[in-house]
């Protein structure tokens, strides 16, 4: 089956609220979309939201690189062969994870609608169902705690908590969080690269009785070696903004571990066939998956959840990065139910293009 048309586009969302992390405040979010239309008229869709400060590229530039020739002259191509497309791409593009991304998941949207199966199903589906965890950005206990049940109510039960910016802060929220709602709630943490090994190790002594179940990329990108000071916690220590590639995942899971936990997100490798490398290796080795994403198209979000439900090493879903987009260009995809995300049935990913 040919490929008969693409089209690239941008789009910018505004999201229904801001938040902040331990480097910025975001409030609205730039979205690169790709259609590839094969002859008998479908469509596969990938989206891209790359970011700039951990990859060193922008929508603008993800755009951009879509609209090349390279990619115009995938038209004729036979989508049966997705996987040799996406290595001459990866050879071209070299690392730009927002423009190989959107290749990757449109090229494998439209193979597996053509084959007439989900993309889980192409892969050999491990998983049924995780729950994901929700995201309460940088702000006081107050308002922390008001997030905190505002989720709950909407069946949510695993939170992750953005810190980095000051420690003590960042302890007195998850002490309230813990007295406030009890074992009811499932604490993660992501301090974005703000802490360094020695708060961080005050982290560990002043919150070891809370119950947290990972803290992600306490460091800064470079510094991964002063962890070996900590490797009595590697096993809730996940790494986000070190881990690019699959090269890093060979360097982190080699002895002696510094990260027992690896954050896959598909606008930072690059799509899924570079996620499934990471995620061999850290099988291999022991190590547990958790998935994440930036601001993004329930697009890509589903995408991710497709993947991550085809690793027996995934563990963790922080797969919300849809829900705070006050309008999306896909529905469908997936249902969250009491905070749990299921796929459906539908062949790709599931997911339609609103017209």
């Amino acid at each position: 089956m040919k490929i008969v048309a693409i089209r690239a586009y941008i789009k910018y969302l505004k999201l229904t609220k801001p938040y902040t992390i331990a480097y910025s405040t975001f409030s609205d979010v730039q979205l690169v979309f790709l259609e590839i239309e094969l002859a008998n008229g479908i469509i596969g869709v990938g989206s891209a939201s790359p970011a700039e400060e951990v990859v060193g590229e922008n929508p603008v530039q993800t755009l951009s690189s879509l609209q090349t020739d390279f990619v115009q002259n995938l038209i004729g191509s036979d989508i049966r062969h997705f996987q040799q497309i996406i290595f001459e791409a990866q050879q071209y593009f070299g690392y730009l994870p927002g423009t190989l991304a959107a290749i990757d998941l449109a090229l494998h949207d439209a193979f597996c609608q053509y084959l007439g199966i989900p993309v889980v199903d192409f892969y050999g589906r491990k998983i049924e169902v995780l729950p994901t965890s929700v995201t309460v950005g940088i702000k006081g206990v107050e308002e922390t705690l008001d997030e905190a049940k505002a989720y709950l109510s909407g069946g949510f039960t695993t939170l992750k908590i953005k810190t980095g910016l000051d420690l003590q802060e960042d302890v007195e929220r998850v002490i309230a969080l813990r007295k406030s709602f009890g074992n009811t709630i499932t604490i993660r943490v992501d301090a974005n690269q703000g802490y360094d090994i020695d708060t961080l190790q005050k982290w560990f002594e002043q919150t070891q009785s809370l119950n947290i179940e990972l803290i992600e990329q306490p460091i800064e990108v470079g510094q991964e070696k002063s962890l070996y000071q900590t490797l009595d916690y590697t096993s809730v220590i996940a790494a986000d903004e070190s881990l690019k590639d699959a090269n890093y995942a060979i360097k982190f899971a080699s002895e002696p571990q510094r990260f027992g936990i690896f954050n896959i997100k598909l606008m930072k490798c690059g799509g899924l066939l570079p996620a499934i490398e990471i995620a061999q290796i850290a099988k291999n080795a022991g190590i547990s998956l958790f998935w994440g994403c930036n601001d993004e198209s329930i697009a890509s979000i589903t995408a991710a959840l497709h993947l991550a439900y085809a690793c027996p090493n995934t563990k963790y879903l922080d797969l919300d990065g849809s829900f705070d987009l006050a309008e999306d260009l896909v529905t469908g995809g997936f249902e969250v139910k009491n905070g749990l995300m299921y796929l459906n049935k539908k062949s790709g990913f599931g997911f339609s293009l609103l017209k």
